[in-house]
């Protein structure tokens, strides 16, 4: 058995870095061409920074990718698990605080791991092209923060999930999905107040024109938003974006105030109008109902699974505590999961598609999402030249030259139809 799953887990990996290769040689053979309809927004030398960005962007992926491979290889089959399962056993006799300490100093032991990769990005690959603007210092106090909070987070999470399992053995996992579907949506109402103030500062849009044409939108879609906050995304970075945060009545629009420089305001509203989209099609609630109901099975799954007893065998162990064969469980999951990501990157690409058609019927001005699209992609180098496999597989947005391709094709289609009725 633990043959077998090694050679499973050596498959998907190997799947995994075969689409990485066949992404960089698709770059490598088209990168110097340049779409049709972005010949006015990328230049030859803009090109080459972007292929030459990706590159850099996709060998830091993999080779973080190996060394979390060979860390979780020692970790899982080399007998890691198990010193650790005795160490942390040793400390706490105590189900509920030896499942917090499991899981608290493993997830702190990968945080420190990553701190190379993410300094080597930050300040050699961001900064190389011309992207970082964050000092040493405001990194470290991120870091510092953020590790706080998932702390924080993580021990109250296991400890009431650990608390739950001791309490009702026979349906602990209802109890704990239960839980955590609370605990997911209290943190989507509270994020927006308690945590992302943490990081970044926030105050209305200054741009009381833009502002209005935002409300309008907004009230053109039937949709009553909160607040229109701008935020100093610019302390950390040059890249641009914009997105909704919070449910309910909590509902805000955040800009970043990179993009309110790159973007004219019919660009921005546009962007937005596609971030409407998502909202009026059902997008957020659907895919939190989808999650829920992923799951409420997966906890029955595990529940049953650990009722077998069998996990440790399969990684040829003679036992486990209970924390530990949850992370063999997750191991195992991840590989089953595996096959199942192209089909929630399409699911993901199918909404991208709905959210744009919104935005032309909303916006009523195809051709400025087509542009902002195109600026988005410039100002942040993305690549324009995925390999189709790779994207089918990952992206879970469509590639932006084909967004933007079907969007002008919109435009045109839209400025004949008012021709013809000006001629009528």
């Amino acid at each position: 058995m633990t043959l077998t799953v090694l050679i499973c887990y050596l498959l998907v990996t190997a799947v995994g870095y075969y689409l990485r290769f066949l992404n960089l040689q698709h770059l490598k053979l088209h990168g110097t061409e340049i779409p049709a309809g972005f010949e006015d927004a990328i230049d030859a030398d803009t090109l080459v920074k972007t292929s030459a960005y990706t590159i850099e962007q996709s060998r830091l992926g993999l080779v973080e990718s190996l060394f979390d491979n060979v860390m979780l290889l020692l970790f899982l089959f080399g007998g890691l698990l198990v010193f650790y399962d005795r160490w942390i056993t040793s400390l706490s006799g105590s189900f509920v605080w030896s499942g917090v300490l499991f899981f608290l100093i493993l997830t702190l032991i990968q945080t420190v791991l990553d701190i190379p990769f993410s300094l080597y990005g930050t300040f050699r690959i961001e900064n190389r092209f011309g992207f970082n603007t964050m000092t040493t210092r405001l990194w470290l106090s991120d870091l510092g923060k953020s590790t706080a909070i998932s702390a924080v987070i993580l021990t109250l999470m296991i400890a009431g999930a650990f608390s739950l399992v001791r309490w009702s053995p026979g349906f602990w996992w209802l109890w704990v999905w239960g839980f955590f579907a609370v605990v997911s949506i209290f943190f989507m109402y509270v994020s927006p107040y308690l945590i992302e103030p943490l990081f970044y500062k926030f105050e209305p849009v200054k741009d009381a024109e833009l502002e209005q044409g935002i409300r309008r939108l907004m009230e053109k879609a039937g949709l009553h938003v909160s607040r229109v906050m701008q935020m100093d995304a610019s302390r950390r970075s040059r890249h641009s974006n914009a997105y909704f945060t919070g449910i309910g009545r909590v509902k805000r629009i955040v800009l970043y105030d990179t993009l309110l420089t790159q973007m004219n305001r019919q660009e921005i509203i546009t962007i937005l109008a596609h971030e409407v989209g998502h909202w009026k099609k059902g997008h957020v609630w659907k895919l939190l109902v989808m999650t829920e109901i992923g799951g409420l099975l997966g906890f029955y799954a595990a529940f049953r699974l650990l009722q077998w007893g069998g996990l440790p065998g399969v990684l040829g162990l003679p036992h486990a505590s209970f924390p530990a064969q949850l992370v063999i469980l997750g191991f195992i999951s991840s590989l089953l999961m595996f096959p199942f990501t192209a089909l929630s990157s399409w699911l993901s690409r199918r909404h991208e598609w709905q959210a744009d058609r919104f935005a032309e019927e909303l916006s009523g001005t195809p051709g400025a999402l087509a542009t902002a699209l195109v600026k988005l992609n410039r100002e942040n180098l993305g690549n324009l030249h995925p390999h189709p496999l790779y994207a089918k597989f990952y992206y879970s947005h469509p590639p932006v030259v084909e967004r933007v391709q079907r969007l002008r094709k919109a435009a045109l289609a839209a400025d004949v139809g008012s021709a013809n009725e000006a001629e009528e």
